[in-house]
């Protein structure tokens, strides 16, 4: 989705807040996205509930981090307390910084707080360099920030520029445990459905009816007899009873795909019930690119089908 095409009235974004969070820094990396209203929340859930609910026109959240995995709060509200669509997704390289009020040494530090995620993130540096330290969660790497720059002796982990924000200094540069790591961010609405560009992501959430052996394989099977290769699968508890679990399926493609819209009304007919949480354009290096070579190719291909049809005799 693009702002450019609601008019000259700013959206509303909802996001992780406050200022100086991770998911505001890959928000600005959108351009058409950062020239908006941008509306800090507290929580991913409420984020997501304003876009339900109409108060912001689009939300922005968190939904898998590279080393943490799945952000499962995120997952479980949009495949049960929401019917929101998915309009992109957007990475961002992730660097954990430890910070507090200038002057402040290592040794000085008595307490630390972050996001849970960001905390799991630098677990390594945390027992080798400050094994005494209480370390505590925060709603947001930018709300430890914030409470950090009141309060000498503690520190918070996340980006610089959330120290930028608060004033903080920092106090030792990139501490996660494993480099090369990544946030997948998605932008939601409330209705909506991009349009194919050759280089898609589908996301759904698929239920099957009968708990039988077999039955997710016969699911899966579905995908693979047709090629269509799937990013993610993910179990989640299906909020019924014990033992009863749904999938969250991100696979290749778009709705408006035949073969992909063609293996979703098979599951669909003999195996499960599924809640379509969206087709929007796929992330990662040289994406432009390959949507651009896939869409010459579709349209080579559609020439070449279209030339067949018009050889059926009436």
């Amino acid at each position: 989705m693009s702002a450019s095409n609601h008019g000259s009235e700013p959206l509303r974004i909802g996001y992780l807040g406050p200022a100086g969070t991770f998911t505001e820094q890959a928000l600005r990396s959108q351009a058409d996205l950062a020239s908006q209203e941008l509306i800090p929340m507290r929580t991913f859930v409420d984020v997501l509930g304003a876009t339900q609910d109409g108060d912001v026109d689009l939300g922005f959240v968190a939904i898998e981090n590279a080393i943490e995995g799945t952000v499962n709060v995120t997952l479980d509200t949009l495949a049960f307390d929401t019917n929101l669509l998915i309009q992109r997704e957007v990475l961002l390289d992730i660097t954990m910084n430890l910070m507090a009020l200038p002057g402040t040494k290592l040794e000085d530090i008595v307490s630390i707080a972050s996001h849970p995620v960001a905390n799991a993130q630098c677990r390594g540096f945390l027992t080798t360099k400050l094994p005494d330290v209480d370390v505590r969660p925060a709603n947001s790497t930018a709300e430890a920030a914030r409470d950090a720059a009141s309060r000498p002796g503690v520190a918070a982990l996340g980006p610089a520029i959330a120290g930028e924000t608060y004033g903080l200094e920092i106090v030792a540069a990139d501490v996660a445990d494993i480099c090369d790591n990544q946030t997948r961010f998605i932008l939601v609405a409330p209705t909506g459905v991009p349009k194919q560009t050759g280089h898609d992501k589908t996301t759904i959430v698929v239920t099957a009816r009968d708990d039988r052996p077999g039955s997710l394989v016969a699911i899966l099977h579905e995908f693979s007899a047709r090629n269509i290769n799937l990013s993610k699968l993910t179990s989640r508890p299906a909020r019924t009873r014990l033992g009863n679990y749904c999938f969250i399926i991100d696979l290749y493609g778009h709705i408006a795909d035949d073969i992909v819209a063609n293996c979703l009304r098979n599951v669909h007919a003999k195996h499960a019930d599924i809640k379509f949480l969206g087709s929007y354009p796929a992330a990662g290096q040289g994406s432009n690119q390959l949507r651009e070579e896939v869409s010459d190719a579709w349209q080579e291909a559609r020439v070449w089908m279209e030339s067949l049809r018009e050889q059926i005799v009436e």
